[in-house]
């Protein structure tokens, strides 16, 4: 395959997977719900309205997080083999917190479960608190690097073949000491309970949800606003993981990730289209109590500006996963990806994403054809 169609698939491919990275992040409203459980429903009946509402979607976050690995792997092994590999601590940690929302949800209601019902949501209260956190702040490491070593020579050694090291015992979890991976990780919590507020006032036909989602609405957007500024303005002045075209070379760049804004000015435009919708839908919703379209403006700027910043991440020369351990370890596209045969085989596939997008959403709006609404008070339903 020629040179420059390799270089294409491998921009292709990690465009689909920034998509599938956006989508993701605009998907956990389903957590940030949850974390919002007791403080929107203060009686039993409105809890359950929550849930029910939250409990329609929360398989579509979990397929879409393991579709998000899925394409990972596929089209670049060995950030997989090292980041999931390596960084384990944090995947698993994540895994667990879908695990601990999945088992909440089957359970719960049921008659005679041995937790009760209220351990049961103090797991999902924990899922929606951890989750958007620990997602969050393994993306930082895209950009502020992580701690690992990469030596492919060591797949000639029978007796340990193993490509990737990581360089200490924390094993991911080690991206907490860093304040900007955290600083993004409670943005993207903020940015879940917004979405969050924003869904369940276009879902739940209840008014005293309603209002009291409103209210929420303005603390929750000033929170994540000054944690996502902050998190930007570093972003823009911070050095870069660049990487020399012609040589394959890694070093730091100043303001590199404000450069790639510059000479990708169609990433640029997405970037500024996702602030402004998110801007525009709590807004609009904040000076409209009555207006329930604003999770459809900020969902979508929320994908829009997620896909943005990690184009940034690995376009334009940019080394994607970086090592502050071996500087030369950082991951790109190119040292990192699936053989030419494999992603145009994958491509082939990827056609039929559209299909699946347009399946979702047709599944959404049949589930909601019937907004969540309390018919009876004091029931418990």
């Amino acid at each position: 395959m020629e040179t420059s169609t390799y270089i294409f698939l491998q921009h292709y491919w990690w465009f689909l997977v920034s998509l599938l990275g956006g989508l993701l992040v605009f998907l956990l409203f389903v957590q940030g719900g949850q974390s919002l459980l007791f403080q929107l429903g203060k009686t039993e009946a409105q809890r359950q309205l929550l849930l029910e509402s939250t409990g329609k979607k929360w398989e579509l976050t979990f397929t879409t997080l393991v579709t998000f690995g899925g394409a990972f792997f596929a089209s670049f092994p060995l950030f997989y083999s090292t980041s999931f590999g390596g960084a384990y601590w944090v995947w698993m940690l994540i895994l667990l917190c879908f695990v601990l929302q999945a088992v909440s949800y089957e359970y719960q209601m049921r008659k005679g479960n041995l937790l009760g019902k209220k351990t049961y949501r103090i797991f999902l209260l924990i899922n929606g608190i951890a989750g958007p956190v620990l997602l969050g702040t393994a993306v930082g490491t895209f950009f502020n690097g992580a701690e690992f070593i990469v030596n492919k020579e060591q797949l000639s050694i029978l007796s340990m073949p193993v490509i990737s090291q990581w360089a200490t015992p924390w094993h991911g979890l080690e991206a907490v000491l860093n304040i900007w991976n955290v600083c993004l990780g409670i943005a993207v919590f903020f940015l879940a309970r917004v979405l969050a507020i924003l869904y369940f006032m276009n879902n739940i036909d209840d008014e005293s949800i309603r209002s009291q989602s409103w209210n929420r609405l303005l603390p929750e957007s000033i929170a994540f606003l000054l944690f996502f500024l902050a998190f930007l303005a570093h972003w823009l002045i911070a050095d870069g993981f660049a990487v020399n075209p012609d040589s394959q070379e890694i070093f730091m760049q100043p303001y590199k990730y404000a450069l790639n804004l510059l000479q990708m000015p169609y990433v640029t435009g997405i970037l500024l289209v996702g602030v402004i919708l998110v801007l525009w839908g709590i807004g609009k919703t904040y000076l409209n109590p009555s207006y329930r379209e604003g999770i459809w403006f900020s969902g979508t700027g929320t994908v829009l500006t997620v896909l943005a910043l990690l184009l940034c991440a690995g376009w334009n020369h940019t080394a994607y996963y970086p090592s502050i351990t071996d500087l030369q370890s950082s991951l790109t596209l190119q040292n990192s990806c699936s053989s030419p045969f494999t992603l145009k085989v994958m491509s082939f596939v990827s056609i039929l994403i559209p299909f699946v997008l347009a399946y979702i959403f047709y599944a959404w709006r049949a589930i909601d054809l019937k907004p969540g609404k309390k018919e009876t008070e004091g029931t418990g339903l």
